[in-house]
């Protein structure tokens, strides 16, 4: 049972982030049910700071659809694929650490007292690497993609340890994904500072 819904999840993953490197709205709601399904799974392997990752994906997942989707007077898309600015960096450097932090220190007491298979610190930092990366998605700025890449280099690892090897394989697919997205989006972000 647990195997099916890791692969339904995983295949919704990666339709998903497919739509999402093409920039299409199909990103959303192909998303939710990979994300509804491993929050479920992420809490029966012990991997809160994932599990509170995928619902926080859900959340934005509505948000961004909405994002997305709204259009000014003429009809034309309010959110757009840009680059951030060093404002941009600073403050998505700051949420990613204060997201860290509190996960690491929300984990560590969880494993201490609750759950001893809990990793607090690679759990943190694959989930709060993803909170940014998914926040900033929904903002179309291609700086997304580098937090996704980080977030994919630490589940692969992550999730192979606690036996979820198809989630690790599905990791894996992420990341080479979230390579080619961050060079469509930097092509799409360097066309559309040209207009």
């Amino acid at each position: 049972m647990m195997q099916a819904l890791e692969i339904i999840a995983i295949l919704s993953g990666i339709i998903s982030v497919w739509f999402s490197k093409k920039e299409n709205i199909w990103v959303y709601p192909s998303g939710l049910i990979g994300t509804i399904l491993y929050v479920y799974i992420s809490i029966k392997g012990d991997l809160y700071g994932e599990a509170t990752v995928n619902l926080f994906y859900t959340i934005m997942s509505i948000y961004g659809w909405y994002n997305w989707l709204r259009k000014d007077l003429q009809d034309h898309r309010i959110v757009k694929v840009t680059f951030s600015s060093s404002r941009d960096w600073i403050i998505q450097c700051g949420f990613f650490a204060i997201i860290y932090l509190l996960l690491f220190l929300s984990l560590s007491f969880v494993k201490q007292y609750f759950f001893p298979g809990a990793i607090p610190w690679a759990d943190a930092l694959a989930s709060a690497a993803a909170f940014t990366g998914m926040w900033l998605m929904t903002r179309k700025k291609v700086e997304s993609w580098i937090w996704w890449i980080i977030t994919n280099t630490c589940s692969i690892p992550l999730y192979f340890i606690k036996g979820y090897t198809f989630t690790s394989g599905y990791y894996a697919v992420l990341l080479v994904l979230a390579v080619a997205g961050l060079s469509s989006w930097r092509k799409k972000a360097n066309e559309q500072s040209v207009f």
